[in-house]
């Protein structure tokens, strides 16, 4: 009786430490969309901190787009057994693949929300953090489903908001305040970044791809090397080091067109939403009146303001392009997503690109 007692102790504890390596994986969940971003078990989440599951893989993309000026935490975690394989250069991610994506604000002393460089942490301290939303991007059976989720004010718990959601921001910058409206996109608004391929494609994403992660980000070298170095992926990409925009030692066309890419190449492809637009801005064209240099527009409506051009060389004041980033209403700006607020210093950039542009356009 004492040895069968024994061995089903044995066996219990076993199952015991069977659960809780199963509990501390992240949960794929095939099929129900949870209320509760808890429910995946990507993060752990104290008073003090938010951190996220050791077994996911914090990663940073070279180019990093611009959402009214909120920090960005990204994980990548990929089931147990499970492994992405690359497929004509890029990432082909298995089922199960869960992305994560969290918006926060830095904060003062007072709980004001700050405007501060993202520096690119691997956890979010909320001492000096206010959490705003997280994305997920999961990989189903029959395609991608994206999941955005909203942070209660108690900072304890975000719940599903399949329809979007808005707060009022207040930010504290080095200029002043900034007083905007902060959206959280719906199901379909995150299709309309996230489905590159219109109208029939599947949503995709952004920032985990080959081109984007084969830079490094905090001790790894190369983002894809960790990936392969964790037997997620089946062999790293021959490709070098992508140009980020942000950095000022690449010359200025290097970054303009990095910066265009990240932020317009979604719809300004060969099959994006904007391809009856004929710019195309994700790089896969070399084309100068393609780009934009001279180029009338198709169906900018008033988003053109009185110009001619979408790219008139050496007069940005003159150019649709950067006219249409400097706006804030709703049938003007672009990217017509993703933001309220104009990104100045994306702004700066382009305009240096196109002052420095030789050339002329017919009057």
């Amino acid at each position: 009786m004492i040895k069968l007692l024994s061995r089903c102790s044995i066996i219990a504890a076993s199952l015991s430490v069977l659960l809780s390596c199963s509990e501390n994986q992240p949960v794929f969940h095939a099929a129900d969309n949870p209320q509760r971003l808890s429910d995946w078990n990507l993060f752990g989440l104290s008073a003090d901190e938010l951190i996220p599951n050791s077994d996911s893989l914090v990663f940073r993309p070279a180019n990093q787009l611009f959402t009214d000026y909120a920090h960005k935490l990204r994980t990548l975690w990929i089931p147990i057994g499970a492994q992405a394989r690359l497929l004509n250069g890029e990432i082909d991610y298995p089922v199960g693949t869960i992305l994560s994506k969290t918006f926060y604000y830095p904060t003062d002393t007072s709980g004001n929300l700050l405007s501060q460089s993202d520096a690119g942490e691997s956890f979010v301290d909320l001492s000096s953090n206010k959490l705003i939303e997280t994305r997920l991007l999961v990989r189903r059976e029959s395609s991608w489903e994206a999941f955005p989720y909203v942070w209660n004010e108690a900072q304890t718990e975000a719940f599903l908001r399949v329809a979007g959601s808005s707060t009022a921001i207040n930010l504290k910058s080095d200029t002043g305040k900034l007083d905007f409206v902060y959206f959280v996109p719906n199901e379909n608004q995150c299709a309309g970044c996230h489905v590159t391929e219109h109208p029939d494609g599947d949503m995709q994403p952004l920032g985990a791809i080959a081109s984007q992660l084969s830079a490094s980000f905090l001790e790894h070298e190369s983002q894809t090397r960790a990936l392969v170095a964790r037997g997620w992926l089946n062999q790293e990409p021959a490709m070098d080091a992508p140009v980020s925009w942000s950095d000022e030692d690449a010359s200025i066309e290097q970054r303009a067109q990095a910066y265009l890419n990240i932020h317009c190449g979604h719809c300004h492809n060969p099959n994006g939403a904007a391809d009856t637009s004929a710019l195309l801005l994700d790089g896969s064209n070399e084309s100068a009146i393609h780009m934009g240099v001279c180029k009338t527009p198709v169906a900018a409506g008033g988003g053109a303001g009185d110009m001619l051009y979408s790219i008139v060389p050496g007069v940005p004041a003159r150019s649709i392009l950067l006219y249409r980033m400097e706006s804030s209403e709703p049938d003007e700006m672009m990217p017509e997503l993703g933001r309220s607020l104009i990104h100045q210093e994306g702004i700066d950039l382009i305009q240096q690109w196109i002052a420095e542009m030789p050339g002329s356009c017919p009057e």
